[in-house]
């Protein structure tokens, strides 16, 4: 831990000379605010004290400084008013005979300005279980930190890896947490998660027809010998003569890393599911044909879980929205033409219309050309041009007769035959069982969705960017946490979500007397509606 993130102030110790003592024993509203007075005066002579020879950067910083000292006291001032006036809730417990008075005792809590100490009284209830009436008031969870930092340090990790959150934190406060404890933050908050998207109201002003999108990306996880060496006991070893020899000593000890073979570009991934909704308003251009416009409150949701949960979510959401089943409103679902996501969109979304992405139907065109023709030849681009044009009419037929045609031309036996037409084989039967999947032309005429790029976006930027980078390695539940977290924020509902850990903080303590611990380690178990059904 560097010397910058340990210098951290007391916030009802505001001065040398009393500091021990206020350490000791609980102090008054009235000295704090002495000190606040103080303060405020310090910080006005701050300004006026040789400006004329000194930079505004300069002044700006000492100010920033002077501000959350401020600001610390402030708080201690109020968690010391409060302790003074909360009498009532100590007598009230203590008349329904379940507690007894103790002595106020001390605590830290790290805010954003900083750890600020104050008392509260303790009450010690049968079986030697106890409560803080101030805490369970205030809404402050068992931990030793603000639920706003807590909040900050879990919502920045959405972004950025640990360590740099930790180096943010420190950048903006005057202290921040450990990377450990951000990462316990992320994990104590994904345990609210799936119970929030299960409560979560629907959104507003919706429009008239519904579109979800599905897709998938994996993200590189821990390996089991991995694992093994994280979990053991780290071994004893001499340290190296300097950071540049540490290579050289590892290699002593383990031996030369192994090679991959050339093109092995495995990372041992776990797929993650992504799932995108948003709606369509009806409308008519000026030509009266119709129109949709949108999209309209877009919603992301992934989980590690199976495809099948992926579905149940889905199809909750979508009751929650106002399209069930007998709605009688249109659904459109988009995927890649993966058979296990048609196969749930038929259970669960009968009706609805199901389209292949047309862009992996240009992908296979791709493919099937260079079966026939030279790459980056003229005759290629023109003869993938010709079956786009039969694709977009909706003529999808009409290519696959003309693969047909192309793989009787190509002799059965020759030098990489073989191999040309299981490809040509496999494309001609990929786009035949999906014909009517593919009326491209219809479909531009009611102005529906052709691709499936909200989801392709979603997956590069949600599990991608934060997920999928150089040296990740992760464990799926941990991965589920921040993954879900991801997705909180990402449809702009991140204050609507720690509004409701508050209140599930707040009620335990009113209703349950406890104190909910939101920090730990052991992350919630991915939950797999399909396996709970």
């Amino acid at each position: 831990m560097s010397n910058r993130r340990k210098r951290v102030n007391d916030a009802t110790a505001p001065c040398n000379n009393e500091q021990d003592g206020w350490r000791k024993r609980p102090p008054e509203s009235c000295q704090i605010k002495a000190e606040i007075h103080r303060k405020v005066d310090e910080i006005l002579a701050t300004l006026e004290e040789n400006t004329r020879d000194r930079l505004f950067d300069a002044i700006e910083k000492t100010v920033r400084v002077l501000l959350f000292t401020l600001g610390r006291l402030f708080l201690a001032y109020f968690l010391t008013w409060r302790h003074e006036h909360a009498g009532e809730d100590v007598e009230r417990m203590k008349k329904s005979g379940k507690f007894r008075e103790r002595l106020p005792q001390p605590r830290l809590i790290g805010t954003c300005f900083g750890k600020v100490r104050y008392w509260r009284t303790y009450l010690r209830g049968r079986g030697g279980s106890g409560m803080y009436p101030l805490d369970a008031a205030l809404g402050l969870p068992a931990d030793g930190f603000s639920l706003f930092v807590m909040n900050l340090a879990a919502k920045f990790s959405t972004k950025l890896p640990y360590d740099q959150v930790a180096a943010l934190l420190l950048d903006f406060f005057t202290w921040a947490p450990s990377k450990m404890t951000i990462e316990k933050a992320v994990l104590g908050f994904g345990k609210f998660t799936e119970e929030w998207f299960e409560k979560a109201p629907p959104p507003k002003r919706d429009g008239d027809v519904l579109i979800i999108q599905f897709d998938g990306k994996a993200a590189p996880t821990a390996t089991e010998s991995e694992l093994e060496k994280r979990r053991g006991k780290r071994s004893q070893h001499p340290k190296a003569a300097s950071p540049r020899h540490r290579g050289r000593a590892s290699r002593k000890r383990h031996g030369p890393k192994r090679r991959k073979k050339k093109g092995d570009k495995s990372k041992n991934g776990k797929a993650a599911t992504l799932v995108v909704m948003y709606t369509l308003k009806k409308a008519v251009d000026k030509d009266g044909k119709p129109l949709l416009l949108g999209p309209i409150n877009k919603k992301v949701y992934g989980s590690f879980a199976s495809k099948r949960h992926a579905f149940i979510v889905a199809r909750r959401e979508a009751n929650k929205r106002g399209f069930q089943v007998d709605s009688g409103k249109l659904v459109q679902i988009v995927s890649d033409g993966d058979r296990d996501l048609e196969n749930y969109s038929h259970e669960f979304f009968p009706g609805a219309i199901f389209t292949v992405d047309v862009m992996h139907v240009m992908e296979k065109l791709w493919e099937a050309g260079g079966c026939l023709h030279r790459e980056g030849s003229p005759e290629l681009t023109a003869w993938v041009k010709k079956m786009e044009r039969f694709i977009y009419q909706g003529k999808a037929i009409k290519v696959v007769g003309e693969i047909a045609g192309a793989l009787e031309q190509i002799p059965s036996r020759g030098r990489g035959k073989k191999a040309k037409r299981k490809r040509l084989e496999d494309i001609r039967d990929y786009l035949f069982n999906r014909i009517d999947r593919m009326k491209y032309d219809w479909l531009r005429a009611q102005d529906l969705e052709l691709a499936s790029g909200s989801v392709e976006g979603a997956v590069k930027h949600v599990i991608g960017k934060r997920l999928d980078n150089g040296g990740m390695r992760w464990i799926e539940e941990r991965a589920e946490a921040l993954l879900q977290l991801r997705c909180i924020d990402v449809n702009g509902d991140w204050e609507a979500f720690m509004a409701f850990v508050q209140e599930k903080v707040r009620k335990a303590a009113r209703e349950d007397h406890r104190l909910i611990r939101i920090l730990t380690w052991k992350p919630a178990p991915i939950l797999d509606l399909a396996l709970t059904a």
